[in-house]
């Protein structure tokens, strides 16, 4: 699979199905209580990123997801969950290997919602295939570099993920083995999934250590590094949440002017649909979709006028038209 999806829903919940969610629920639930549905939460195989779960991550995983809350968007807001992973297991698809050579291996759970009036629309979503996408968001405690075995989590190498290194008289493709995962967080329903080839959004960290915290240990004393390493450590993590912080600024900034323009050279275009579509885009695309509907948005609508047809080019006499 190259995303997290949801396969199959709305099957008839046989009993040992009901003992699994029994262990969640504050009373017996009868099968018509419940809904439940399948999905592939992830795989082993070489993502965008250049990332892929080892079959060992897949396996501990299989067991970390078991009772986790199903969300939206990654959003862990109490009022978003809707849904829990009640079973999770590994499966080997049979004749099918990894761009690795390794088995082809997914993370399949099994999870289940109430029915009720609040929940009537998300099932019927999930039945027509709408809601479909799913993202998965865990933390794992080693990175390992597939060219020279090195944790890029503790002691990153010269190797860089996505080039092709020769090795052994063959060519290999430099990727990131994520292994040990420490925890997982949440699963959430997606639009567009946070990792478009593997559905899956990652983070590096040792147990019990939120993943952006880890170069701040380093910079505090962690990782053997001396106090000029510390120092200069910290001196450029400021930097990049700083700089962070503007390209968000800038994203939000280009991101909220195309979708303006957007809707002024679309007026028939949904802006749900719009936004979906502009959401995923770095300020780049953001600014070149915006110079486009700017464009297209000034064929349809009059411009400001500043000039008479026939008035004078010196500024001093250009008297016909004021603002």
């Amino acid at each position: 699979m190259k995303e997290g999806t949801i396969e199959k829903s709305g099957a008839a919940v046989d009993p040992e199905a009901l003992e699994a969610i029994g262990r969640y629920a504050r009373r017996p639930l009868k099968a018509e209580e419940v809904y439940t549905f399948s999905m592939v939460l992830c795989d082993n195989e070489v993502d965008r990123d250049h990332e892929r779960f080892s079959i060992p991550a897949l396996e501990r995983l299989a067991q970390l997801f078991v009772g986790k809350t199903g969300i939206f968007d990654h959003d862990p807001k109490g009022a978003n969950q809707t849904a829990r992973i009640y079973g999770c297991r590994v499966e080997r698809i049979e004749g099918r290997r990894t761009t690795v050579g390794e088995p082809y291996c997914t993370l399949r759970a099994e999870a289940y919602m109430v029915r009720s009036e609040k929940n009537a629309d998300l099932i019927l979503e999930i039945d027509a295939g709408i809601k479909k996408e799913v993202s998965v968001g865990c933390a794992v405690g080693r990175a390992v570099c597939s060219i020279c075995g090195q944790d890029r989590s503790r002691d990153p190498c010269r190797h860089r993920p996505g080039q092709i290194y020769q090795g052994d008289g063959a060519e290999r493709l430099c990727h990131t083995v994520l292994d040990e995962p420490a925890d997982a967080y949440e699963w959430s329903f997606v639009a567009v999934p946070a990792q478009p080839a593997a559905g899956v959004t990652k983070g590096l960290a040792p147990e019990g250590e939120e993943p952006g915290d880890i170069l701040k240990t380093w910079a505090a004393g962690g990782a053997g590094l001396s106090p000029l390493e510390r120092q200069e450590l910290a001196r450029r993590l400021d930097r990049l949440e700083e700089e962070a912080a503007r390209g968000r600024a800038w994203r939000e900034k280009v991101y909220g002017e195309a979708l303006r323009l957007g809707a002024l050279a679309e007026p028939d275009l949904p802006r749900e649909l719009l936004a979906k579509t502009l959401d995923p885009l770095g300020p780049e695309a953001l600014e070149d979709w915006a110079a486009h509907f700017r464009r297209k948005a000034a064929g349809r609508l009059p411009l400001i006028q500043t000039a008479g047809e026939d008035a004078p080019r010196r500024a001093e006499e250009n008297t016909p038209f004021k603002l």
